[in-house]
């Protein structure tokens, strides 16, 4: 099991540093192309759709060739992402989009696969919530050190590096192949259908349906999160290093609160309990957020967004581990790829209407306040869902 988490910790870790530098860069990257801030927005849905689809068919091929092969495909794919963009342009970050992060997409999936079948189930939550602490790790690498190496390496170089990085540990995980790799299904047919039946699966059990609408809110509202705070924080006038490095230091926040939340899910409380406190906290905390001006201090937009981390960046281990629970055995990948889909809708969603109003206002305002919506509901309807949910330990 400690393998597994180890492994899968530094898989995310890599890949997440790749995904989070086009948002940590953007600034410098909009203005190279001349392009509008709302576009930011624009590739984050190209991403989440891309995701969207690689997450619903991944269930196939992990279980055809195995979590480790699939997590070394999803970083070559991160790393040919970045170097697409690269040398493409406006075309090239696209072209990014949808086929880099398509692919990448089954990182997750072949996570969750993995430590569902490794895992002791009671301390599963916590298993899940350590691995999913590489997400803020990477975005805190990627915020902190990307804009100072852009300083002297570009944007082209500074995502190069990132590439050359995410090919390495490809590379890295082969030893482990063979041994944790021990499941894998050669003969297993992959059919166009999966993406229909990956769907109908989730939606098909109570207790899913509540976990992927959830993922759905979550996942869309820490989109938004991710792709604009930087930006956000330059149009309230700091610099791009300045930005980076308090979008950096809130990240950090989401790594000891991913494994305390996992934590208090396995030993104390219900995890729909859980999940819905966060709901309400990033809620109320993303409110919040729309109403900074240049007047506010660092220290009350670090307490705020620190909040906002807390939350919005800190849910997922224990929601992966509930729906890996829910899982018939050896369909942890499949399962936990169709509810996360339902994220990748939010998360192609939210940024899209986030990007709508800020064309139409001119403001961020409105964005963050529409963003509070999705995760209210979510917040009230786990508190009224008795039932499956955090049972069954």
């Amino acid at each position: 099991m400690l393998i597994a988490v180890m492994a899968m910790f530094l898989q995310q870790t890599c890949g997440s540093v790749g995904r989070v530098l086009p948002a940590v860069l953007a600034p410098l990257i909009i203005h190279e192309l001349h392009a509008d801030p709302s576009w930011v927005g624009v590739y984050f849905g190209l991403v989440a759709i891309a995701a969207l689809i690689g997450q619903l068919g991944s269930g196939g091929f992990i279980i055809r060739h195995g979590a480790i092969r699939m997590s070394q495909i999803a970083l070559l794919s991160v790393g040919g992402g970045m170097a697409v963009a690269i040398v493409g342009g406006a075309a090239g970050f696209v072209l990014s989009a949808l086929v880099g992060n398509g692919i990448a997409a089954v990182a997750t999936p072949a996570s969750s696969q993995l430590l569902g079948r490794w895992a002791v189930r009671r301390y599963a939550p916590f298993a899940f919530s350590v691995t999913q602490t590489a997400i803020p790790a990477g975005i805190l690498v990627g915020g902190s050190l990307g804009p100072i190496l852009a300083q002297s390496l570009g944007w082209r170089g500074t995502m190069l590096v990132s590439a050359g990085m995410c090919w390495l540990f490809a590379l890295l995980l082969q030893p482990l192949h063979g041994r944790l790799d021990t499941d894998p299904d050669p003969t297993h047919k992959i059919y166009l259908s999966d993406f229909r039946t990956t769907i109908t699966g989730v939606l098909a059990v109570r207790e899913l349906r509540a976990l992927s609408f959830a993922c759905f809110a979550f996942n869309g509202l820490q989109a938004v999160f991710i792709a604009y705070f930087v930006t956000y924080l330059t149009a309230l006038g700091y610099g791009l290093v300045a930005a980076g490095g308090l979008f950096s230091t809130v990240i950090a926040i989401a790594i000891p609160c991913r494994i305390l939340w996992g934590w208090v899910g396995s030993f104390y409380v219900a995890p729909r309990f859980v999940m819905s406190g966060l709901a309400f906290g990033m809620a109320a905390s993303v409110v919040l957020t729309g109403a900074f001006t240049p007047a506010w201090s660092a220290v009350a937009i670090g307490v705020v967004t620190g909040v906002l981390s807390a939350t919005a960046m800190s849910w997922h281990g224990i929601l992966l581990s509930e729906a890996a629970r829910l899982a018939p055995f050896g369909r942890a990948g499949a399962v936990t790829g169709g509810v996360l889909s339902f994220g990748q809708m939010g998360a192609f969603l939210c940024p899209s209407v986030f990007s709508l109003l800020l064309w139409m206002t001119g403001g961020y305002a409105a964005g963050w306040a529409v963003c509070a919506i999705p995760a209210l509901l979510v917040g009230v309807d786990l508190l009224r869902n008795r039932e499956g949910i955090g049972r069954g330990r």
